[in-house]
């Protein structure tokens, strides 16, 4: 795999657009395959969304903890995800459910035109923020809100994507889908399973694609 460097964010540049090309070769090694993804994945500066005591590891492919009991996602995990996102075309909008730290949600708003973003904690969203815009990404929308309810005023989406696991398939996100538009989304308690639902009409296929491990997803809101 060859990284287009000249599109790597100015921004990053250094240490931090080299570790970001590395982790975008192991990602590639580990199966990702889409090159807008790995181009994402190069170009973000994953130190700036963990706690600066875990900055050595922000390279590492490996889940890290954030505070508030939540966790930034396995970068294999997030492109894998994103992956799946736009194996059906690139949509023009993405719901993501749980902006956590935000670097999935910066990962989403260089590969679609607009990203909202839902979060349950407000001090996670408000970090999310800042960070978004240290990387002059502006083209994302952010409610404070329950996640289980999606953002209905907005929908419908053509792509959603959900950053923590559900027990069960939350109706309003399935509702906010467009028509051929893709859900993934982990769902499970002790044993999850990462999904693919797919819209057609008034009806939900499915496909469940391989065995992971998220915080879960838990109604309501903190302030």
């Amino acid at each position: 795999m060859t990284l287009n460097k000249s599109r790597v964010h100015s921004n990053i540049g250094g240490k931090s657009g080299r570790s970001g090309e590395i982790l975008a070769q192991k990602l590639f090694a580990e199966g990702i395959q889409n090159q807008q993804v790995l181009q994402a994945i190069a170009r973000s500066p994953r130190h700036i969304f963990v706690p600066e005591i875990l900055a050595h590891k922000a390279y590492d492919n490996t889940a890290l903890p954030i505070g508030q009991g939540q966790t930034i996602s396995q970068p294999y995990i997030v492109a894998k995800m994103s992956e799946l996102l736009l194996a059906g075309g690139t949509p023009g909008s993405i719901l993501e459910i749980g902006t956590g730290s935000g670097y999935q949600t910066s990962i989403l708003a260089q590969l679609t035109n607009r990203v909202f973003s839902v979060e349950r904690i407000k001090s996670l969203q408000w970090q999310a923020k800042r960070r978004l815009q240290a990387m002059d990404l502006h083209n994302v929308s952010m409610k404070h809100g329950d996640g289980w309810q999606g953002w209905a005023s907005k929908a419908p989406f053509e792509a959603i994507i959900v950053t923590a696991a559900p027990n069960q398939v939350p109706q309003a996100l399935l509702e906010q889908l467009s028509d051929n538009g893709r859900l993934v989304i982990p769902v499970g308690e002790q044993q999850q399973v990462l999904k693919i639902i797919t819209r057609k009409g008034d009806q939900f296929h499915e496909q469940q694609v391989e065995a992971v491990r998220f915080v879960p997803l838990v109604p309501g809101t903190l302030l």
